[in-house]
């Protein structure tokens, strides 16, 4: 896991700040704190796989980002893993970010569902293709999705060749 500072993290962090209504939502389902969690969860678990690099990079992200620690924290990640096993599927999600963020911002959180994909140096192809429908749904052009994805691997130690970039 990148230590706290690194671009990835910085990105992430940076990201979750500017989230309209990051303030908490008077109704968790209109939430966008939690459905930024719970995508990211999603996206974390899509291969089967919670590795510590990626569940400490969330924690840390969520908990930064919102300046809670302890059971706040704990309750702001219950609550996203709570919804994404809930969910029948991520409309429910991406439809509460499609409402909060502009264009720009919802290219900026395929970037860093990127970054958590790439954040236990692996690429696998459920996470390839969870992040592929998450913009889809969110309104993310193909060319801004493999611009963040290039990016993000990029900028990640022993980072990956473009040659299979779509």
């Amino acid at each position: 896991m990148p230590p706290p500072g690194t671009p990835m993290l910085d990105r992430i962090l940076s990201f979750l700040k500017d989230i309209p209504g990051a303030q908490a939502a008077s109704d968790p389902s209109d939430d966008p704190r939690v459905a930024a969690a719970a995508l990211m969860i999603h996206v974390m678990d899509a291969d089967g796989v919670r590795r510590s690099a990626e569940s400490t990079a969330l924690r840390h992200a969520l908990g930064e980002s919102y300046g809670v620690t302890g059971d706040a924290l704990d309750a702001l990640l219950a609550a996203g893993e709570r919804a994404d096993q809930e969910a029948i599927d991520l409309y429910a999600f991406t439809s509460v970010l499609r409402r909060h963020l502009d264009a720009t911002a919802r290219v900026e959180f395929i970037g860093l569902m990127w970054d958590v994909v790439y954040s236990d140096g692996e690429l696998h192809e459920l996470e390839d293709n969870t992040v592929w429908r998450v913009a889809e749904l969110i309104g993310v052009e193909r060319q801004d999705r493999i611009a963040a994805r290039q990016h993000a691997r990029r900028n990640m130690p022993g980072a990956y060749g473009d040659a299979n970039d779509e």
